[in-house]
């Protein structure tokens, strides 16, 4: 008898509930290959001299083929490697950051005993992952203004000199202040995917451990954080992957793209903003988004590859 519904299953044919998942499915897959494949074809702009002359198909035809000449002269410009230095040591920072902070905060969030205080400080932490960078720079502009921003006024008050924060004199302060403000708004998502993995442990972990007279701290080491271990590599594999991306908001509209404080907020994506905006070199620009999206891809995978030798079920493949 149960051979025989096996069998049924097997043939079963195509009907009306397949149907409907098709068509529930459609949006999703049409908008995947308009935005997300369609668009590849732009890729080959990066080994053309491009030149505008009608229309998109027009102007393809018209350019030349130059192959990676577009990439040589990427590789050439000063500005383009100091975008790279930038955009690679950043991200750096803000890989350990970003799970070094956001599962600390989770675990002080987990313990606190009135469960109101933790939905309060889960939601004022979350509260800025929402927030525009333009929002944003307005809010530290009211503090870093040279004019009456709060930080000049309080430092007037001391009897000290005003500071031009967003001139060339203050450069060596915005490293620190772009990490502080990606801190501020990124660590509420992350904490809330720690808390997350956090609710998901078996409360009887810890019971056990406090029979066996287990402290907060021996708790947190022993049970926690080995248990996050799996999401916490996911996390890093998958900021590894945008080692070579940078946020534009963070690092132009924070800055208000002052162009004093060009060599230290640079990135690959502010870079290809300025080329676009100064020279229209659409091919050079396009090799330069091209190198960021192959460097990304590689890096993930090599990062997946390394996590899969240690700690195979950590992996993504």
């Amino acid at each position: 008898m149960a051979k025989v519904k096996a069998a049924k299953v097997k043939g079963k044919k195509f009907t009306f509930d397949d149907f409907e998942l098709i068509l529930l499915s459609l949006p999703t897959v049409i908008w995947y290959l308009v935005f997300s494949y369609l668009p590849l074809f732009g890729l080959l702009i990066a080994f053309k001299s491009w030149k505008i002359q009608g229309n998109f198909f027009e102007s393809f035809f018209a350019s030349d083929w130059v192959g990676f000449s577009n990439f040589e002269f990427f590789f050439m410009t000063p500005n383009a490697m100091n975008a790279l230095r930038n955009t690679i040591l950043y991200n750096l920072v803000f890989i350990v950051l970003g799970v070094v902070i956001p599962v600390a905060l989770a675990i002080m969030v987990s313990n606190l005993y009135s469960q109101k205080l933790a939905k309060v400080c889960q939601t004022a932490m979350f509260l800025p992952h929402f927030m525009s960078w333009v929002v944003a720079s307005y809010f530290l502009f009211a503090f870093m203004s040279p004019d009456k921003g709060v930080f000049n006024s309080i430092i007037t008050a001391l009897g000290g000199e005003a500071v031009d924060w967003y001139g060339p004199t203050s450069i060596g302060y915005w490293p620190l202040i772009l990490v502080i403000m990606n801190i501020w708004k990124t660590t509420g998502y992350g904490m809330v995917v720690y808390l997350a993995s956090i609710t998901g442990i078996d409360a009887t972990y810890y019971e056990a451990a406090v029979i066996d007279g287990a402290t907060k701290w021996q708790q947190t080491t022993k049970i926690t954080i080995p248990l996050l271990k799996q999401i916490m590599i996911i996390m890093t594999i998958m900021a590894v992957g945008r080692i070579f991306n940078s946020d534009f908001g963070l690092f132009y509209q924070v800055p208000k793209g002052t162009s004093q404080l060009m060599p230290v907020t640079m990135t690959f994506d502010v870079y290809i903003m300025q080329a676009l905006k100064t020279g229209g070199q659409i091919s050079l620009t396009s090799a330069a988004a091209f190198f960021q999206s192959i460097s990304g891809c590689i890096c993930i995978l090599i990062a997946n590859a390394i996590v899969s030798k240690i700690d195979r079920e950590s992996a993504f493949f």
